[in-house]
């Protein structure tokens, strides 16, 4: 295994489910001296959101919910203006709901639980009619994670850790408190203390290790976490990004699925999801043309992921 200057997490990169690169850097705690390695589970962030649409995915396969039906069906107590939400819209990031910052006062290193934050986010306006534009809305996801919940009377770690996490074998991935052998976030040589996404769950409350995410993709695509059918629905392409997440980098997203941003990566076909919590940032790929699937997991906010994709996926895969 690597060591990598100027970077602290791990990072795995596999193709055809053999690896070809491994390595870590950094500190797991600074202030302790304890080395990241790449068994150290991290915050993942946002690439928590493709595991939320799986288990939303999980409960239409049942035929417990529908991607059509307005939210309200199963949320009594949704507001009257998010009565033609759907999970279809929730799921794509087309539901028109605003992000954290939207709602005036919010800290998002102090959540809060779900209940509270939803009440006072539903007196925020939608921004945008549901159904048509994309922008992106953790509390979208949070709301997602709810139906989950309702629809299957149990709280969505219990949820996800029952129906996919233990049936993978991903065990050094958990939903919501923090594993006692977790990584502190850092920015730069500062500690930054976790904040709770316990308290809302589905936006980006994992953590896992590159080993897990890896094993995770590869069970995804080989339909071993839902049918080939509800694997297609996840990933085709919904709306379009149209720059959003950026078009000069080295991942470009052009439209987005469920919990998945299609797009490129390093000039190849990819499916992508990016993250970032306070301490942390997280990068999940999948390049179909090659089956090369590249985790990055970091706790340093400061690390440059960009440059570290433009060594390691050209690498993996040559020039595009």
């Amino acid at each position: 295994m690597d060591k990598i200057d100027n970077f602290s997490g791990a990072v795995l990169v596999t193709r055809e489910e053999s690896v070809v690169f491994r390595a870590s850097g950094g500190f797991s705690d600074i202030g302790a001296g304890v080395e990241c390695t790449t068994d150290t589970p991290l915050q993942i962030a946002s690439v928590s959101k493709q595991f939320t649409a799986a288990a939303a995915m999980l409960l239409v396969e049942a035929r417990e919910v529908s991607l059509s039906t307005p939210i309200g069906h199963w949320l009594a107590d949704c507001p009257e203006h998010w009565g033609a939400l759907t999970l279809h819209h929730l799921l794509s990031h087309t539901s028109g709901l605003g992000h954290w910052q939207e709602l005036p006062g919010f800290d998002i290193t102090r959540p809060g639980d779900a209940g509270t934050f939803l009440e006072r986010f539903s007196e925020v306006p939608l921004r945008t009619p549901p159904g048509r534009t994309w922008r992106y809305s953790s509390p979208g996801y949070l709301l997602a994670a709810r139906v989950v919940e309702r629809v299957s009377g149990q709280a969505y770690a219990e949820f996800l850790t029952e129906r996919v996490l233990r049936p993978l074998g991903m065990t050094s991935t958990c939903a919501g408190e923090a594993p006692a052998t977790a990584s502190h976030g850092h920015r730069g040589q500062q500690r930054v203390d976790n904040p709770e996404f316990a308290a809302t769950p589905g936006t980006g409350d994992l953590w896992s290790t590159v080993h897990d995410l890896t094993r995770y993709t590869a069970a995804f695509n080989a339909g071993e976490v839902l049918t080939l059918p509800s694997r297609a629905t996840m990933v085709t392409p919904n709306a379009s990004m149209a720059g959003a997440w950026g078009t000069d980098g080295p991942a470009v997203a052009d439209t987005y699925g469920y919990g998945y941003a299609l797009g490129t990566l390093c000039g190849h076909v990819a499916r992508f999801h990016t993250g970032d919590n306070p301490g942390y940032q997280s990068f999940l790929a999948w390049l179909p043309a090659f089956d090369v699937t590249v985790a990055i997991l970091c706790n340093d906010e400061e690390s440059d992921i960009d440059g570290l994709l433009r060594q390691i996926v050209p690498a993996a895969v040559g020039p595009a």
